[in-house]
């Protein structure tokens, strides 16, 4: 019986979708744990890209249970344009391949007014939220003041609960946003509508879980965001709401943390990040412009283009030890074809503090703006290397590059993505849900 997480080990965007569309091919269980509708993961099978916000990566792999837990903050509305759209191109998810958790909270309307007024309060300290109301739902979560999917199933619950919500939002739109409020009887109306289309899919997916990992299922678990995002653990306050990695597993699915086996990270060979925030790593003008190109980096929630920065050992290396990890995935390899040298930062130096040659991570710093950093560079390829599956069959430079992040980061790299197509993957181990 076996288990395997899977978090972006990177800002976020590291191609996490297409690994955990591969690693479900392998599995019997998929479960998403935390996060909302902000995260966008995108698979591409026999050609045909589809992108995923709040459904597993498992739905486009044939005969996988999916779970969606509590520690999920879900749009329900968003949720069910998902599989409208899945419907429509002809993949059909039926509540035996999806259970919802009861107790996930639920992002309305509301909050995503409240979540744009916010941002706008915030000026030039923007966070560069999405807008999707992640933050003001975890937020009542907290407050213990939220929706979960179990009161929408409940139209009398879900009256009690908006009569007691609604009012208070409605304080803050109307005097402090100078927003428009929400009747209550309309919102009311639609998600009672929105509780029945979601009622055979509600369940209690921490006891199913647990159900399916006495009966010795395969178990893949499915990050959204990166751990250079997370709350607690991230570049605070540009982060998300919710604990990105490993350790959300266990309050994010009701699973015993014990039981967690296999931990991979996901980064690419190059990084990128998304919104406003630190990055040490970033390069600007036409190097970022080339990288970003030949990368296609642009958001696949927002569509925004993604800032770009070279590997980052000392940010890959934090995040990998945090999470507790046994491997790493690197993705998106074939993007580095035709650089003659590749930078790679290997340190950071404070100036301010006096610190020179860091390797470990400066996650106490209030700015991590003043971080410079140190590169060292590698020798490139120029060889197409995307029809290539076997590592001996790489360029030499681009198995070095492999080799030396490997030695760099600390843990083995156990799977090279090529290309975004399921089948461009070069396998380097024998491993949890990957066989030979």
């Amino acid at each position: 019986m076996s288990t395997l997480s899977v978090f972006g080990s990177q800002w976020g965007d590291e191609g996490k979708g297409k690994i955990i569309d591969l690693l479900a091919g392998r599995a019997d269980v998929v479960c998403r744990y935390q996060g909302g509708a902000n995260a966008g993961h995108t698979v591409v099978v026999d050609g045909e890209k589809f992108v995923l916000h709040l459904l597993p990566s498992g739905v486009l792999q044939e005969g996988k249970v999916n779970l969606i837990g509590n520690g999920v903050a879900l749009d329900p509305i968003v949720l069910l344009e998902e599989m409208d759209g899945l419907a429509e191109r002809g993949i059909v998810i039926d509540p035996e391949r999806l259970r919802l958790s009861a107790a996930a909270h639920v992002i309305l309307e509301v909050h995503q007014r409240l979540d744009h007024a916010f941002e706008r309060w915030r000026g030039e300290g923007r966070i560069g939220t999405t807008g999707r109301g992640i933050g003001p739902a975890y937020a009542d979560k907290a407050s213990r003041t939220g929706l979960r999917v179990g009161d929408l199933v409940s139209p009398e619950r879900l009256r009690a609960r908006l009569e007691a919500f609604l009012p208070v939002k409605n304080a803050i739109l109307e005097r402090v946003c100078e927003a428009e409020p929400f009747d209550l009887e309309e919102l009311f109306e639609r998600y009672v509508a929105v509780g029945e289309r979601l009622r055979p899919f509600v369940a209690d997916a921490g006891h199913e879980l647990r159900e399916l990992w006495r009966a010795n299922k395969r178990i893949l678990f499915e990050g959204a965001q990166g751990a250079m995002l997370d709350i607690d653990h991230g570049t605070y306050p540009y982060v998300t709401s919710s604990n990105t990695g490993a350790a959300g597993i266990a309050p994010g699915m009701g699973f015993p943390p014990s039981a967690i086996g296999e931990v991979w990270g996901v980064a690419k060979a190059y990084c990128t990040r998304v919104g406003e925030g630190p990055f040490p790593s970033e390069i600007f003008g036409d190097d970022a412009e080339r990288l970003r190109a030949l990368g296609n980096e642009y958001g696949a929630t927002t569509g925004r283009p993604r800032r770009c920065g070279w590997f980052d050992t000392v940010a890959v290396r934090y995040a990998l030890e945090l999470n507790g990890a046994t491997g790493l995935v690197m993705t998106n390899l074939d993007v580095l074809s035709g650089y003659e040298r590749i930078p790679v930062v290997t340190h950071y130096d404070l100036p301010s503090l006096g610190q020179r040659g860091l390797t470990r991570f400066p996650a106490e710093l209030a700015d991590l703006g003043e971080v410079d950093v140190r590169v060292e560079e590698r020798p490139g390829w120029n060889e197409d290397i995307s029809g290539v599956r076997e590592f001996s069959d790489l360029p030499e430079a681009a198995r070095e590059y492999v080799r030396w992040i490997e030695g760099e980061i600390g843990v083995p790299i156990v799977l090279l993505s090529v290309g975004p197509e399921r089948e461009s993957i070069i396998p380097r181990v024998s491993g949890t849900l990957v066989g030979a």
